[in-house]
């Protein structure tokens, strides 16, 4: 046979699979039916793996045993989809533990960053919520969730990420520990200068202080001046402050233009790291489960079985709901060697019912979920 009757062969094949696919999805309404009026789950792992089990012992070959077992793992997976919207359209709507509300209260709030005065945090802070902000300073990102967390702060403003340095993996750990969420975000343009005391010429600097990503961040001048030592520090605004207070010349910090006009720092050479394009974004949490009427993004973590496919299952969730999904990260498990969880940023409100059809596929799924804020 010539290809052409070959390919009109794999047509008449494809329209009867078409055909039985539709019968099957028939079949799965009247599941949905079933389980909605007798509040059985919609997922059964242990039917699903018995299920696949028997199809692959149907086929002739190790090859299309495996293509077997992705092919009715989609269909699985679209039956649930299936099962889920009806679920929505016969009125069980998702219930999530989170309050909409009109707007922050910025004017009588007290607020948290980590850092000390000059810090881009507190940059950041300030542009969020005004340059009157009630703020305060703690050591540690840790010191900022306590602080939610007993209630000397109403909100933290903390960096999760930079765009050239990558994520800030503590505050992302501090998430996932701790009962904050987010409700707002603020995006800070990093500008690093070198700074010295009055009078301080770049040859004069043989020791320079600073965060670890803001040295990653200006390696490539610090590479051009390599008798430099660098000393990492929990903060930029910290660094500056030591050369301030220890009056050493040889001494210098990388930090904000800010800092050294708080610290009584000179800038020796400004813009100092290597991308142009350099920010970094800052998250606002709180210890209260509210979100923002307006709000456009949400972030979760997931736990998931540890088992091939899984992973790309769960994102089907987004594919079928029509959600961009805008980030991804993963950060392993403490205790649990070579097990992932993973933090997903995607576009949406808590109120869309595209947001909770996925969100209920997702919770039923994933092995741990929980929505780390809507903002």
């Amino acid at each position: 046979m010539d290809l052409r009757e070959l390919r009109e062969q794999i047509d008449e094949i494809d329209a009867k699979l078409v055909e039985l696919y539709e019968d099957r999805m028939k079949v799965s309404d009247q599941i949905a039916d079933y389980k909605i009026s007798t509040g059985k789950k919609v997922f059964d792992r242990e039917r699903e793996k018995e299920k696949i089990r028997a199809v692959k012992e149907l086929t002739h070959s190790e090859f299309n045993s495996i293509g077997v077992e992705e092919l009715f793992s989609q269909i699985m997976s679209m039956s649930r989809k299936l099962q889920y919207q009806k679920l929505a359209q016969k009125g069980a709507s998702l219930r999530l533990p989170f309050i909409q509300i009109d707007s922050l209260n910025k004017d009588t709030s007290r607020v948290c960053y980590q850092g000390a005065e000059g810090a881009y945090s507190e940059l950041a802070t300030k542009k969020f919520f005004g340059d009157n902000v009630n703020c305060f300073h703690v050591d540690s990102f840790r010191d900022a969730f306590g602080a939610l967390e007993d209630g000397s702060a109403d909100y933290a403003v903390l960096p999760i990420e930079n765009s050239t340095a990558g994520i800030v993996s503590e505050v992302y750990d501090l998430l996932t520990e701790y009962e904050n969420f987010i409700v707002g975000e603020q995006i800070i343009e990093i500008r690093h200068c070198l700074l010295g005391l009055p009078g301080a010429k770049l040859s004069d600097i043989n020791t320079v202080y600073s965060h670890p990503q803001s040295l990653m961040q200006s390696a490539r001048f610090l590479s051009e001046h390599s008798g430099i030592k660098q000393v990492s520090m929990k903060n930029n605004a910290f660094a500056a402050r030591k050369v301030s207070q220890d009056k050493d010349i040889t001494q210098g910090a990388i930090a904000g233009e800010n800092a050294a006009k708080i610290y009584g720092l000179e800038v020796i050479q400004e813009g100092i790291n290597q991308a142009d394009a350099n920010s970094t974004r800052f998250i606002v949490v709180t210890n209260q489960k509210v979100f923002l009427k307006d709000a456009k993004k949400i972030s979760l973590c997931l736990e998931i079985p540890h088992e091939a496919g899984s992973l790309y299952h769960i994102m089907s969730h987004f594919i079928y709901n029509n959600l961009n999904m805008t980030k991804i990260e993963s950060r392993p498990i403490e205790d649990r060697n070579w097990e992932y969880r993973f933090f997903i940023d995607f576009d949406g409100n808590l109120e869309d019912s595209a947001v909770k059809n996925a969100l209920r596929g997702l919770r039923e799924e994933a092995k741990v979920m929980k929505i780390l804020g809507n903002y």
